[in-house]
């Protein structure tokens, strides 16, 4: 098995990871009958867009690495303000947002 073959596995992986988390996000919003973005679908999103980061890296790609970089950092955010949230709320139970408890 040659670098370059790894390098494309690692791709396809990324790739497969990353269209993931749309399959994900319609099976949940199909059991709830409305549409739902849960959140494996930030975690599934920040780990196949890390691996298609590194592999678009690799590959010396700006328009992927430039793409990937700003998803990333989305990815992210939305993660610890999930967190930010659920934490607010162990702190204070029993509140209800805007939203409802979710």
């Amino acid at each position: 098995m040659n670098n370059e073959y790894l390098w494309l596995l690692l791709g396809l992986t990324g790739q497969g990871i990353f269209s993931a988390r749309f399959i994900v996000q319609w099976l949940v919003s199909e059991k709830e009958k409305k549409s739902i973005i849960p959140v494996a679908f930030w975690y599934l999103s920040l780990l196949g867009g890390l691996t298609l980061l590194v592999y678009s890296i690799y590959k010396r790609d700006p328009v992927f690495i430039l793409g990937q970089s700003t998803g990333v950092f989305i990815y992210a955010r939305n993660l610890y303000l999930i967190q930010r949230e659920r934490a607010s709320r162990f702190a204070k139970p029993n509140q209800v947002s805007e939203r409802g408890i979710s």
